[in-house]
């Protein structure tokens, strides 16, 4: 007779929050599980049981933290305790009174803890939890989990690393917890301790700033984000794991950026002395969250790497990933997944009380991230900056195109192809008149093409001018590494207009997506901006490409599709 499967009784403190919610909802397809929702408020529990649909077995119940805690567990007889409730920066004079009853009775703990102070200090319960056989692990969430695995997963190329930079950018349509804000409200301005020129020094979180490009290779990057300071586990825990490190840096980008830089400036009154919290004005954060949100659906996070290769050399190494829609805000739930489901497995993290850095490697992460839209890559930053314009752009993605669209873009001299090409032109007097200041073809079948690619460098970075002649008529166009929000991005200026283009690698093709546009330097509104389907392909061996232009208020100005091939050398 067969054995039959596992079972876990897994009880979610907080299990209708926020965070205790998406954990329940990614292991809701799960018949080996019973998920114990459980909260303050029963009637939340039963709701939110009885309103989805699941495989897991889904229990509400009753559960007051502020009360005896054993018995309540006790009753409930859980093999796994999910602390999903929080603050715990405000868990007062008895921080660990959950913990220290879960290994009371023999059940493994999880939390989801930000809190730097928490997740070191479990490390106090280490001997009764070995004694108890149980495993307890702390701040099992996107900061350390998954910045920790990323590290370890990049540090490889690395002789020493110095310095680890990190931050996630939630989507702006994203919810936030109110224990979560008002965790971000207690220490917005505060004085923390972080690992700074290879010591612990006080930083002082939301009043340092930095902008950086999410950018998976071949995929559609995030807008260039402002991520300030915030009080994490890894500013010390990383540096714990990796003793050489001088600097970590860790923040989030929240959106839209004009809310975020008000919270900047609260942030600063509190480091000023000015205003003693802005724990006061939590509510009003919460209210701003779910009120105040525009922009795209798109949320992602980053983890670089800075040090000196085996050689000696200089060497940045970074990890992107992007979320599209409702996806992003599961991430910080996924830790915890894939805990549960190895466990399931029958693969037990050791006995012991710790905090998680070192619970799952970036591969474990790879089941609970598949079938989701997340694109996420390694770039080696270093060497991509030496690179021709496209390879460096597309980075790791470019090896994957065929061989002939890598063909035309891998020069490092001068050069042109040959072929022909069909073109259509608008039929508005305005489509016409743009078409004909830029220069752009007539219309006709079977039209002879040449382009020229002049390779050189401008700001320390590759520039190509490309001079197309279609049937002797010729236009050119200037394509450079992005810059400032355009980074990720290809640059490509007509005349006194520029475009930031995103390259995608999809299927064997490169597409040409418009981002942002600006004329003289200025940006100009995004929703006016130029688009069409423009691709590059391969068939039978050769280049094809398929350029289309067209305008909101215009119509098409101009679509031309064709074929090319490299010129003998001259």
């Amino acid at each position: 007779m067969n054995a039959s499967p596992p079972s876990l009784r897994v009880l979610i403190v907080g299990g209708y929050g926020i965070f205790g919610g998406r954990l329940a909802e990614l292991l809701a397809d799960e018949p080996r599980l019973t998920l114990i929702i459980a909260g303050r408020s029963l009637a939340k529990a039963e709701f939110f049981c009885a309103s989805r649909p699941v495989r897991a077995r889904l229990s509400p119940a009753q559960f007051d933290r502020e009360q005896p805690v054993e018995p309540q567990l006790q009753a409930l007889t859980p093999d796994i305790v999910v602390d999903a409730s929080g603050p715990f920066q405000g868990y007062g004079k008895e921080p660990y009174r959950l913990i220290e009853a879960t290994i009371a009775c023999g059940a493994d703990y999880f939390d989801f803890s930000d809190g730097a102070a928490f997740v070191r200090g479990v490390t106090s319960l280490d001997a009764a939890a070995r004694q108890r056989g149980v495993t307890i692990l702390s701040g099992v969430s996107s900061f350390p989990v998954l910045t920790a695995a990323v590290v370890r997963h990049l540090a490889g190329a690395f002789s020493r690393i110095e310095t680890i930079r990190a931050g996630i950018a939630p989507s702006p349509h994203a919810i936030v917890g109110e224990n979560v804000l008002k965790a971000i409200a207690s220490y917005a301005g505060q004085a923390v301790p972080a690992r700074r020129r290879g010591q612990a020094l006080l930083v002082h979180p939301l009043t340092e700033t930095c902008r950086f490009t999410i950018a998976p290779p071949g995929r559609m990057p995030l807008s260039n984000t402002l991520f300030s300071l915030v009080e994490v586990p890894d500013l010390l825990l990383l540096a714990d794991l990796w003793p050489g490190v001088r600097s970590v840096w860790v923040g989030a980008g929240p959106r839209p950026e004009i809310l975020h830089r008000c919270l900047i400036g609260l942030s600063l009154l509190v480091r000023g002395k000015i205003l003693p919290s802005l724990r006061p004005l939590a509510g009003l954060f919460l209210w701003a969250n779910r009120m105040l949100r525009w922009g795209p659906h798109r949320g992602g996070m980053f983890v670089e790497v800075v040090g000196s290769g085996h050689r000696g050399e200089p060497l940045t190494r970074s990890w992107h990933l992007t979320a599209e829609g409702d996806d992003g805000p599961y991430i910080p739930a996924m830790a915890i997944e894939a805990l549960i489901r190895r466990r399931l497995d029958g693969i037990r993290p050791e006995p012991g009380a710790r905090p998680a850095t070192g619970a799952l490697a970036l591969a474990d992460y790879d089941r609970v991230l598949a079938g989701r839209a997340f694109a996420h890559g390694t770039r080696d930053v270093t060497a991509e900056a030496s690179l021709p314009l496209y390879p460096r752009v597309l980075g790791s993605a470019y090896r994957d195109l065929p061989p002939a669209i890598q063909a035309l873009h891998r020069h490092e001299a001068s050069h042109s192809v040959s072929g022909r090409a069909s073109v259509e032109r608008g039929k508005g007097l305005l489509s016409r008149l743009v078409g004909a200041l830029v220069g752009f073809p007539e219309a006709g079948a079977d039209v002879p093409v040449r382009v020229s690619f002049e390779i050189g460098r401008s700001q320390g970075s590759s520039q190509e001018i490309w001079r197309r002649e279609f049937a002797g008529r010729r236009f050119r166009s200037v394509q450079t590494a992005g810059r400032g929000r355009s980074a990720g991005l290809i640059d490509e200026r007509f005349g006194p207009f520029s475009f930031g283009l995103a390259l995608l690698a999809e299927d064997g093709t490169l597409k040409l997506a418009v981002r942002n546009w600006r004329f003289l330097g200025l940006p100009l509104p995004r929703f006016l901006a130029p688009y069409g389907n423009s691709f590059e392909s391969a068939e039978d061996g050769r280049f094809n490409f398929h350029v289309e232009i067209a305008h909101p208020l215009l119509g098409l100005i101009v679509r031309y599709k064709g074929w090319l091939v490299e010129d003998a050398p001259r």
